[in-house]
C-alpha cells in the first residue's frame, strides 16, 4: 500500500474551519475552494482533521465538536482537545481560522449551556484563538432559517454572548453572515481575499470563489 501524500508538508498559507457538527463547515469549504471534503456518515465520527491542497494553500477540515447523536461524552471532551492542540502546534503556519456557527441554533445552544453554569465550546474557541493571536473570521451560517425582521437582533445577541459590543454590523471584518445553502458566500469570500491581501498573497485568490 501507499503512503497518502502529506497535504501539510511545504503548505505555506493555512486557513482553518472548526465548528460543531451540522454547522456547515464542508459544504462551505466545498464551495469556496472547490476541493472535496470528506463528510462523514454520522456527526462526529471523524477525530482527525481533513485537508484540502491547492498549491501551497492548506484548508483544514476540524472535527465537528459539541453533542452528537450516539458519541460518548468523553469523545466529545477528545474532539475538543484535538482542535486546541492541532492549533497550538500549528499556530505559526495557520494565517486564518474561521468559526462557523449555526445562527438559527447559536442562541438557544448558549443558553442551555449557561443554565448549567458552562461556557459553550463555540465561545471557549473564539478566545482561544484570538488569545493566540490568529486572524479570526466568525462566519455565520443558515442565515435563511432566521425570519428576515429577527436578523439584526439575532446577530446582535450573537457577537455580545462572544464579548463583541452590539451591534454586530460593527465587526463586519470579522463577523460574516453567510448561507451555504443558497450559495451565499460572496461577503466570507471577500473577508478571506482581505486577510490573504494583508499577508501579500493575493496568488491565492483564484482558489476562493
Amino acid at each position: 500500500m501507499k503512503n497518502k501524500p502529506d497535504l501539510t508538508d511545504g503548505a505555506g498559507f493555512e486557513i482553518v474551519f472548526v465548528g460543531r457538527s451540522n454547522v456547515g463547515k464542508s459544504s462551505i469549504i466545498r464551495k469556496l475552494t472547490g476541493g472535496k471534503v470528506k463528510v462523514g456518515k454520522r456527526p462526529g465520527v471523524t477525530l482527525k482533521p481533513t485537508h484540502v491542497r491547492l498549491d501551497d494553500l492548506l484548508v483544514t477540515d476540524m472535527p465537528g465538536f459539541g453533542f452528537m447523536s450516539g458519541v460518548k461524552e468523553r469523545k466529545q471532551d477528545i474532539v475538543k482537545d484535538r482542535i486546541v492542540h492541532y492549533i497550538e502546534d500549528n499556530a505559526d503556519r495557520i494565517d486564518i481560522a474561521v468559526l462557523v456557527v449555526d445562527g438559527s441554533a447559536f442562541l438557544d445552544i448558549v443558553a442551555r449551556w449557561e443554565e448549567r453554569n458552562e461556557i459553550p465550546v463555540d465561545i471557549e474557541l473564539f478566545k482561544f484563538l484570538n488569545e493566540v493571536g490568529i486572524s479570526t473570521i466568525l462566519a455565520i451560517n443558515k442565515m435563511d432559517k432566521i425570519e428576515e425582521d429577527m436578523v439584526n437582533h439575532v446577530l446582535d445577541g450573537i457577537v455580545e454572548k462572544l464579548g463583541l459590543p452590539s451591534p454586530w454590523d460593527m465587526w463586519q471584518e470579522a463577523v460574516v453572515p453567510v448561507s451555504a445553502k443558497q450559495d451565499d458566500l460572496k461577503k466570507l469570500s471577500l473577508c478571506i481575499r482581505q486577510r490573504m491581501h494583508v499577508a501579500k498573497r493575493d496568488d491565492l485568490f483564484r482558489h476562493i470563489h
